[in-house]
């Protein structure tokens, strides 16, 4: 047996490098021992040698209180990750510990300046799904803890799993990484206030907070953020039915930085918790977004007088919330810096309401309204006329909206407006009385005009954005089965500054005859052309794009009627330089096609071959391996 003499060290230089890496003071004499075989369980350490099994020390018979003295005093990052790897309780240990806990870390600079990022950041991860473990976030702790920590920390869970991630795991981030500032937590049930409140008093430097889908945190939990965490400034909580009115109080009084809140889908909150929260809240607070709540006018009265630094506001699926509500959050004046509204769902956004916050929202620039089935053209006029600084436009979903509401818009709001987009407006039509019309100025200022699936809008309504918009340079006309290339062509003539991206997605009636006038009108502009679904485009078009498009990088051609030889005559043209492809859907293209593809792909970083039934997986598997940094997708 090894004996030891002359030790003279004392508890300061005990484990002063690695584990028993060197005994500072200490002679001893080791004879060449054979490899032993731990057979038994760490308590109980067994050895098998050549004299048969006997009992030895072993480090593992000491209880926690001693082995964590000694894994404190582990100097160096590496030694102390070397040492998590030696088992789950050595793991364990480590990761509970404080950083301040640890001792000479202040010594440790090597390692800290290896593990930032290459900006010398604090690091981000993010762990998903089977990734998300106690043992994963204990070894993540560990490592991060050894430099500048972790700066941002997201974790995916699934709610149908049993096993995986638990409280346990999330403090082992927060006692190891005091200078979190990000963390974000979606779908994980075993995660409760506790694991929460252990986060609030280690991390008291957090800044952003995200929850959704977390049933077992309440009002509790982000309670003890609010009154821990004064630095917090953007907080989302979705779909947590157990947060309430309570923390949004604290969260409102506790938080004098908050420049960002989102509530979605929480039935516990109510008029109290954004009432609170609103008029206790910072005077940088500039972002609301409030969806599926239980509120009220009341809600909506007070953001109206307290929101005087609010610049960006979204309300969705507010069903108590009537016209009176949006009416006087409007005239409460307290809105002058709201630049950014969308509206979602909400049947008390009427012609009234609208024109209301118009007038008072002095600062308006950007409105989204869906599935608002009460706005109508009289309610678009007036907030054309109203709304004095507004620069984009949607709507989607209103019936009560006709080709009139939409050219009424345009006109009103004159040299200001530089993007407008309409969906499912089932009401736009072709408009035959054009006399009164005509006399209306264009609106030169509109760079982006976008109609979607409204099926009654056709060559007539083409001919007259024509007319009002010659500047574009954006078009989307998606879904608008009944124009043609005799509507198409006079809107190609007329944009004099040339369009840049052309969506034309289940336009069914356009042929190659549309597409020669606009590559040879726009080519030297053209950047994206989408031609999905257009059944009457063939390879005609694609000769057409080659010789005249210069700049072109964006194509779609799912569902076209081209061919192998189509893609040969792309192919050969020297200025094409693409970066996404997609042919899904033509099935008339073959594994001749691959050498053609294979030159495109020199530039192309994304290629879609779904639905292309006469092109084998072997081809497939061949244009991966000589296209290695496309993404091709079959």
């Amino acid at each position: 047996m090894p004996t030891l003499v002359n030790y003279n060290g004392g508890d300061g230089e005990f484990l002063s490098g690695g584990f028993f890496a060197h005994l500072c003071s200490m002679d001893a004499y080791y004879p060449p021992p054979k490899r032993a075989r731990v057979l038994c369980s760490p308590h109980d350490a067994e050895v098998k040698d050549d004299h048969g099994p006997h009992r030895r020390p072993s480090i593992d018979v000491l209880p926690d209180e001693c082995l964590f003295e000694i894994f404190r005093r582990v100097y160096g990052g590496r030694d102390r990750m070397s040492s998590a790897s030696v088992c789950k309780r050595w793991l364990f240990l480590l990761g509970s510990m404080r950083r301040s806990e640890i001792l000479n870390t202040e010594d440790e600079m090597e390692i800290s300046l290896a593990s930032g990022d290459e900006d010398g950041h604090p690091l981000t991860r993010c762990l998903e799904e089977k990734d998300t473990t106690d043992v994963r976030l204990a070894a993540l702790a560990i490592g991060a803890s050894t430099g500048r920590g972790l700066g941002k920390v997201s974790i995916r869970g699934s709610n149908s799993t049993v096993h995986g991630v638990s409280g346990i795991g999330l403090s082992y981030i927060a006692r190891s990484n005091p200078s979190l500032k990000t963390l974000s937590l979606w779908s994980i049930s075993s995660i409760g206030d506790e694991s929460l409140s252990e986060i609030a008093r280690e991390c008291r430097s957090l800044e952003k907070l995200d929850l959704c889908l977390c049933p077992s945190i309440s009002s509790k939990g982000l309670t003890a953020i609010a009154r821990n965490c004064p630095s917090l400034t953007a907080l989302t909580v979705e779909s947590c039915a157990r947060i309430g009115n309570e923390s949004l109080e604290a969260v409102g009084k506790h938080c004098p930085r908050l420049q960002s809140i989102a509530i979605k889908d929480c039935p516990l909150v109510g008029d109290r918790g954004v009432v609170s929260l609103v008029s206790s809240a910072s005077p940088v607070l500039g972002k609301i977004k409030l969806q599926g709540l239980s509120i009220t006018d009341f809600s909506l009265a007070v953001i109206g007088h307290y929101g005087l630094a609010v610049t960006a506001l979204v309300l969705n699926g507010l069903k108590d919330v009537t016209e009176k509500g949006f009416w006087v959050m409007g005239n409460a004046q307290g809105l002058k810096r709201l630049s950014s509204l969308t509206v979602i769902s909400c049947g008390g956004l009427t012609d009234v309401s609208l024109g209301a916050l118009g007038r008072c929202c002095t600062n308006l620039r950007q409105v989204c309204l869906r599935r608002c089935g009460f706005i109508s053209d009289a309610g678009l006029l007036g907030f054309g006329k109203a709304a004095g600084a507004l620069e984009s436009f949607c709507l989607e979903g209103s019936s009560r909206i006709s080709l009139a509401g939409v050219v009424g818009l345009l006109s009103n709001c004159g040299s200001r407006l530089k993007a407008l987009a309409f969906s499912k407006c089932m009401g736009v039509k072709d408009l035959h009385g054009e006399a009164a019309i005509s006399t209306i100025s264009p609106c030169k200022s509109l760079r982006s005009f976008s109609i979607q699936n409204c099926p009654g809008f056709g060559d007539a309504s083409i001919a007259l954005v024509a007319r009002l918009c010659p500047g574009l340079h954006h078009i989307d006309f998606t879904g608008l089965w009944r124009i043609t290339d005799s509507g198409l062509l006079p809107l190609f003539e007329r944009c004099k500054e040339g369009l840049k991206t052309v969506n034309l997605t289940n336009c069914v009636t356009v042929t190659d005859e549309a597409i020669f006038a606009l590559t040879r009108l726009h080519g030297v502009t053209l950047e994206m052309l989408s031609l999905d679904g257009c059944r009457k485009v063939s390879d005609s078009s694609l000769e057409a794009i080659g010789d005249n498009c210069l700049f072109i990088n964006d194509l779609h051609l799912s569902r076209c009627s081209i061919t192998d030889s189509g893609i040969s005559i792309l192919s050969s043209a020297e200025q094409i330089c693409l970066q996404v492809l997609s042919l899904s859907g033509c099935s008339r293209l073959s594994h001749r096609s691959l050498p053609s593809l294979k030159r495109l792909g020199e530039s192309l970083i994304g290629l879609n071959l779904q639905g292309c039934c006469s092109i084998s997986i072997t081809s497939v598997e061949f244009l991966r391996r000589s296209l290695r940094r496309c993404d091709i997708v079959f």
